[in-house]
């Protein structure tokens, strides 16, 4: 049994479930990603810890989503914390491959300015309205999003000490 969503958010019909350690677990649509994140700020959870993201490729069946929720190859993950609750909210939303954007948090959350510029630099994820959409890791003219499952990796050979006898 999840949690209960706090007052404000729980109005919203937006699916939910609870982490491992029993915490919230919002699964918001992109389109509902600001509306909710806005309600759980309104409702005292005012920091943002983490913008993260997880590429699903090749996954055919995922177990850990609610019946209601459509799975897709990327899922960027929010954690929000209330400090006078003492109490943490993690919003996943699946976001689809065809058009890999989300709406930016950063009006409700400065903080997440550098997260979301990681998660596009390394996943190839936008955010719509962000300040600073640039590369933050890679340089400028890298190609590609290293932490895509399909990226290609090996292109640079690297060379490793012979291994001596395994005893």
């Amino acid at each position: 049994m999840a949690p209960s969503s706090p007052e404000g958010v729980a109005d919203l019909g937006v699916a939910a479930g609870a982490d491992p350690a029993g915490a919230l677990v919002l699964h918001p649509r992109p389109a509902e990603l600001l509306e909710v994140a806005g309600a759980l700020r309104d409702a005292g959870y005012i920091q943002c810890l983490d913008v993260c993201a997880v590429d699903y490729l090749g996954a055919d069946s995922r177990t850990d989503l609610p019946d209601e929720v459509v799975p897709e190859r990327f899922e960027v993950v929010v954690t929000l914390i209330s400090h006078q609750r003492r109490d943490r909210v993690r919003l996943r939303v699946q976001v689809p491959e065809r058009d890999p954007r989300l709406p930016t948090l950063f009006d409700l959350f400065p903080g997440t300015e550098n997260p979301e510029r990681e998660v596009f630099d390394m996943f190839g994820i936008g955010f719509d309205g962000h300040p600073d959409m640039t590369r933050i890791l890679m340089p400028e003219d890298w190609e590609g999003h290293p932490l895509r499952k399909d990226y290609a990796v090996g292109i640079v050979p690297v060379r490793f000490k012979a291994a001596g006898d395994p005893r």
